[in-house]
């Protein structure tokens, strides 16, 4: 991600590496460091939500709208927001290698809260874009069928593209042309209801129920794909030691999590004086650590490490729910509710845990990790006209409306999430079938975009 106004925070930054950054990194120190700050310990209280849209002109849908018209459009937006931002409540934006546009909310004290000050910064960002003839479009794959390029040239998005074209060409498809809705939560306490451990396993086998229930991706091109999230499809072909999930249920997640970062090949490795960025094929950060790359790796190549990995669950501090593909409108407040809800409320996080149950692999098997297990492909396929899908969906709908009963003042949130509910999970839906639709009425084609009152 790029910075547009104001400057992204560190892990957000694509910059050079800083000058005071060359002590080597020992081992040691890396699993140490890991283990301290990729999860910080303490009662939930937090929420924010990083959205993507895509950018369409109204006039001339079918071409990519240039760099300089995104700006344009931000430029119209004062610096009134909270430590000189240009938005209402202090959210970042950033810009994505294919031109969608990402906001990424400050964390908020509630639910409630978070929601409030998001469709305030949404109000404002759509305003002014409106104002250059564009539009924000909210789904998990361009629809359209205009041509997809990497329109940012930084070194970190070279090296990111010659290392996935590697594999095929998910990488390019997932950088040009798919875009995201993330929940981030607190990561949890030491122990009781609301444990790191517990919230940790019940994030991941939410995934194909997330991945189902909100599946708004089944055109690329223009043309149907056959997956209802073509974008969870595309993540799930893509290199596995950054994609998978780390292995399910085996012992604490801080140290999962270090293994998997460690084991992870590096993407990118940061140089001066315009020189590429591009690692060694097959280069792991253990064996960078072990002496395998062109230099010693420091602490800041760690650090910058673990932001091009991109699990369906990825800690930086707090949870980041990756799986959910963008909604149109303000269609991502529903899963930013069903999620808080559930992990948020531990009577809720147990009906969900035992609803989830069976689409875990059977006990003593050790089959394929997330996204890439049989629940998450058929998630991405065929969402919740899936019966056993539908059936783990509805559950966590309903224990999720019984959260927010008991949530002072999400009263409102409450029958947005019911209504969702019945119009689509409870009848065998999900949003990419309101896009199948429209592409076979011919009515429109992108989905609409109007914000609810």
């Amino acid at each position: 991600m790029i910075p547009l106004r104001p400057s992204a925070p560190p892990d957000r930054q694509s910059a050079e590496p800083p000058a005071d950054s060359v002590t080597p990194l020992t081992e040691s120190a890396a699993r140490s460091h890991m283990t301290g700050v990729c999860f910080k310990i303490g009662p939930p209280r937090l929420v924010g939500v990083e959205l993507e849209w895509f950018v369409h002109d109204d006039r001339c849908p079918d071409e990519p709208v240039p760099p300089e018209r995104l700006h344009a459009a931000l430029d119209a937006l004062p610096l009134g927001g909270p430590a000189g931002t240009s938005l209402p409540s202090g959210a970042l934006l950033t810009l994505e290698p294919g031109g969608q546009v990402e906001l990424s909310s400050p964390p908020a004290d509630s639910l409630t809260g978070c929601v409030a000050d998001t469709r305030r910064d949404l109000a404002a960002l759509r305003s002014a874009f409106a104002a250059q003839g564009l539009r924000l479009t909210g789904t998990g794959t361009d629809p359209l069928a205009r041509p997809r390029r990497r329109v940012l040239d930084h070194p970190r998005y070279v090296a990111m593209e010659r290392h996935f074209d590697a594999a095929g060409p998910w990488g390019r498809i997932m950088m040009t042309g798919t875009a995201s809705l993330q929940v981030c939560l607190d990561a949890g306490a030491e122990s009781g209801p609301q444990a790191l451990d517990r919230r940790w396993r019940l994030a991941h086998r939410l995934g194909p129920v997330l991945v189902a229930a909100f599946a708004n991706s089944p055109l690329l091109d223009g043309r149907p794909t056959g997956h209802r999230s073509t974008r969870q499809t595309v993540w799930s072909r893509m290199d596995p030691s950054r994609t998978l999930a780390p292995a399910p249920d085996h012992g604490d997640p801080r140290e999962a999590w270090t293994g998997y970062v460690l084991d992870a090949q590096v993407l990118c490795v940061r140089r001066r004086d315009g020189l590429p960025w591009t690692a060694p094929a097959g280069l792991t950060f253990l064996d960078w650590l072990r002496g395998g790359g062109e230099r010693p790796p420091t602490l800041a190549d760690l650090d910058y490490h673990r932001t091009t990995l991109f699990p369906p669950v990825r800690p930086r501090g707090h949870l980041e729910l990756r799986m959910i593909d963008a909604q149109p409108g303000d269609g991502w407040i529903v899963p930013a509710a069903l999620v808080t809800a559930l992990l948020d409320d531990p009577v809720a996080a147990d009906t969900a845990l035992a609803a989830l149950e069976p689409l875990e692999p059977a006990p003593g098997t050790d089959g394929p990790r997330a996204p890439r297990s049989d629940a998450w492909r058929r998630a991405a396929a065929l969402a919740t006209a899936d019966p056993e899908l539908r059936r783990a969906t509805l559950a966590c709908f309903a224990a999720a409306d019984a959260a927010l009963g008991r949530l002072p003042g999400a009263e409102p949130l409450r029958a947005t999430v019911a209504a969702f509910a019945e119009r689509y999970p409870a009848r065998g839906r999900c949003p990419a079938d309101d896009q199948l639709d429209a592409l076979r009425s011919g009515t429109r084609r992108t989905p609409p975009e109007e914000a609810t009152p």
